[in-house]
């Protein structure tokens, strides 16, 4: 068939990601492809982290709350006890450790350089020999900006398997590298793909949700600078050149937004128009739920809330708290472990065998009930012993022993999200009959 003399091609309509002559070439809807993600340079990297607040949020909060109230040592010799802690924080390992968690989630992999003295002389690359180890003199934290290769063992049924043996280190100058063995740099990576050494940046698979982000926020600024404009309607116009109609703007302009009164002609109309934003909230719920399903953090963490205390009822924030349990357990556990036996092998500290002795740590608990919820707590477990006390199913003894070792019952909580909303609701029950009473 013909239209006009010419011949007209049957089309096809296409999926709007593909139709890329729709929108044209510029169009970047029409240049993408379902799940196709980003790599990010470490300059992108770098320039994304320095840039926004709400990314160092989701950077930093999660490496300051696996720190925070950090560790308690569990040794017999409170004399060794104390010598430890005290060389612990004479290395700053505290802070050392926060930040050697900040750079694996900013570059996927992060770094602590063990500075060592031994009795003998030694090469960077050979391992450490606990015999002649005198001392641990500092720990340095670091990212893989400065690491430029890692030996990983490829062979699946080698024991060591997915191991690093050694590191190449960029020095000052970036144009010489030294060969690290493993033994002397403690190295942090959560989270890797397969088939590749190095870990990945949260802000990789976050990339989608931050432009979705910094595109709400331009757009909201857009809203705010043009919520109210006016509309100016004048037969005058038509008649202007386009040097005298960009003027008389420039000058209506000034007048409208500095004077409230407008003197105009019986034929021209003076409107003023409002932007309608109604429904938007629900766009920026959906922007914030995005984003903090991204990052695995409650949007109240994202903001900044206070570190730590909760109430009974925030389902979200304990289970924020416990990944982040999770991740001292499987990941900063063994790296603190290592530390700690390096400084009992040490000549400082003796050059003891830490097999022979009776020794670990804990992680102290990441949280705690806010001060009325705990106490209403603590009002229902005490008449639940109280119960048990009476049938003989506990002793005074056994009561004593669990109920009064610790300041706060959060660290023994276990309920279930239904036993949660009833604790809740007897909570605020309470609250509003004492309300009433008083």
């Amino acid at each position: 068939m013909t239209i006009g003399g010419a011949k007209a091609a049957r089309k096809v309509k296409k999926d709007f990601l593909q139709a890329g002559e729709k929108g044209g070439s510029r169009d970047v809807l029409m240049r993408q492809s379902p799940q196709q993600g980003k790599s990010l340079s470490p300059e992108d990297i770098t320039n994304l982290y320095a840039n926004d607040q709400i990314i160092q949020n989701i950077i930093d909060i999660p490496a300051e709350d696996a720190t925070r109230e950090w560790i308690t040592l569990n040794i017999e010799d409170q004399a060794l006890k104390a010598k430890l802690e005290l060389k612990l924080r004479a290395l700053n390992t505290q802070e050392a450790f926060q930040n050697m968690v900040r750079y694996e989630r900013l570059r996927g992999d992060g770094f602590t350089a063990l500075g060592l003295t031994e009795s003998q002389d030694f090469q960077l690359s050979d391992p450490v020999e606990s015999a002649r180890l005198k001392s641990v003199d500092y720990l340095h934290p670091f990212s893989s900006r400065k690491v430029s290769k890692m030996n990983v063992v490829d062979d699946v049924f080698s024991p060591e398997f997915g191991n690093v043996k050694s590191f190449s280190i960029k020095n000052s100058d970036q144009r010489e590298e030294q060969e690290v063995h493993r033994d002397r740099i403690l190295h942090l990576q959560t989270q890797k793909l397969e088939d590749m050494d190095w870990g990945q940046s949260r802000l990789e698979p976050m990339y989608k949700y931050i432009t979705l982000f910094d595109t709400a926020a331009w757009s909201t600024g857009q809203i705010l600078y043009d919520f109210v404009f006016k509309k100016y309607k004048s037969t005058d116009v038509e008649s202007m050149s386009s040097e005298e109609r960009r003027e008389a703007q420039m000058i209506l302009d000034y007048m409208f937004r500095t004077e409230a009164l407008a003197i105009i002609g019986t034929e021209e109309e003076l409107e003023k128009e409002s932007t309608n934003v109604a429904g938007i909230n629900h766009l920026f719920e959906f922007v914030w739920e995005a984003l903090a399903g991204s990052a695995r953090m409650p949007k109240s963490h994202i903001l900044g809330q206070q570190s730590g205390t909760l109430t009974g009822a925030q389902y979200d924030s304990l289970n924020y708290y416990a990944r982040i349990a999770g991740i001292q357990e499987n990941f900063v556990r063994p790296k603190i472990e290592y530390l700690l036996r390096l400084l009992l092998q040490s000549e400082e500290f003796g050059g003891k065998d830490p097999d022979n002795i009776d020794w670990s740590f804990s992680f102290n608990p990441l949280w705690k009930l806010d001060s009325q919820s705990d106490a209403e707590i603590r009002k229902k477990v005490a008449e639940t012993d109280a119960i048990y006390l009476k049938n003989q199913v506990i002793t005074p003894d056994e009561v004593r022993e669990k109920r009064f070792k610790g300041a706060s019952l959060s660290a023994e909580l276990d309920f279930s999200e239904d036993e949660m909303t009833e604790l809740e609701k007897s909570i605020r029950d309470a609250r509003d009959s004492h309300g009433q009473s008083t």
